[in-house]
């Protein structure tokens, strides 16, 4: 059964997932974008191993972000804040963080089975060789290499949203939502 917190904020374990991983993955789909724009090099080449190194590792900060989520229920909405919300936002509050559950799995899933279908296995932070996704198979890759790339634009689409949605929030309903994640003091 989750603990549910009394607190209108979120404790301080979730909202430091919420921001590492939040950093973690603007920089890596920035990165993502600048290095499938170089021409072939070596430098191309390590950019393209980092960015598998830090996709591993925000799939493992995601599913130990989701445990987290499973076993430690949110903090309600205050009841004021929740009455003057429209139902539809309530309703694209709950749509978008649940797609961006999704993606946060989906994104770096779909690049380990392009890599391993593409015959390069990901060897993590240069020391660790994990297993192959699915087998190397040059047609397969080739199919799951745009996947990866939608889902990521998907995914920094959806994380845009988010930030619009919480902006609003701040500055024009000025309703102290950011609040709830903002680290630091609840004032």
């Amino acid at each position: 059964m989750p603990h549910s917190t009394s607190s209108s904020r979120y404790s301080l374990t979730a909202i430091t997932f919420h921001w590492v991983l939040a950093l973690g993955l603007i920089g890596l789909l920035v990165f993502g974008w600048y290095m499938t724009g170089l021409p072939f090099s070596p430098a191309r080449l390590k950019y393209y191993n980092w960015h598998k190194w830090a996709g591993v590792s925000l799939l493992v900060l995601s599913v130990l972000r989701l445990l987290w989520r499973f076993t430690h229920r949110p903090p309600a909405l205050p009841k004021a804040m929740a009455a003057a919300m429209p139902r539809w936002q309530q309703l694209a509050h709950h749509g978008v963080h649940q797609l961006l559950y999704v993606l946060f799995f989906a994104v770096p899933l779909l690049g380990w089975a392009y890599s391993s279908a593409a015959g390069f296995p990901i060897v993590w932070f240069g020391l660790w060789q994990l297993p192959d996704f699915v087998a190397a198979n040059p047609e397969l890759a080739e199919a799951i290499k745009p996947w990866h790339a939608i889902a990521a634009y998907s995914l920094a689409g959806l994380i845009a949203l988010h930030i619009a949605a919480a902006l609003k929030h701040q500055l024009i309903d000025r309703d102290g939502l950011l609040r709830r994640m903002w680290p630091g003091s609840a004032a």
